[in-house]
């Protein structure tokens, strides 16, 4: 599986969604690629079948093949475990 942190730069907020997604991962047992990108990095690829990314970025990436997961809380491990967890089980 594939997972692309989103931000519009593709060096803040992005690095640190997939640190904590791959955090995540590991405390969960499961098994993904995660990426940081920005929004039109992660427009054109159609390979990730998961992107995080901050509520305000939802709507620009919204058609796109892949499930988008608003986080709201970057640094809430609970909140990305919980959410990541519904997306891939």
């Amino acid at each position: 599986m594939k997972i692309i942190a989103v931000c519009g730069a593709g060096i803040g907020t992005s690095v640190l969604l997939k640190m904590n997604a791959e955090k995540v991962l590991r405390s969960l047992n499961l098994e993904a690629t995660v990426e940081a990108a920005d929004i039109e990095t992660a427009r054109a690829s159609r390979d990730a079948q998961i992107l995080l990314t901050t509520p305000e970025l939802v709507e620009k990436l919204k058609g796109l093949p892949s499930e988008v997961i608003a986080i709201d809380h970057v640094f809430d491990l609970g909140e990305i475990g919980d959410k990541l967890s519904a997306a891939m089980l």
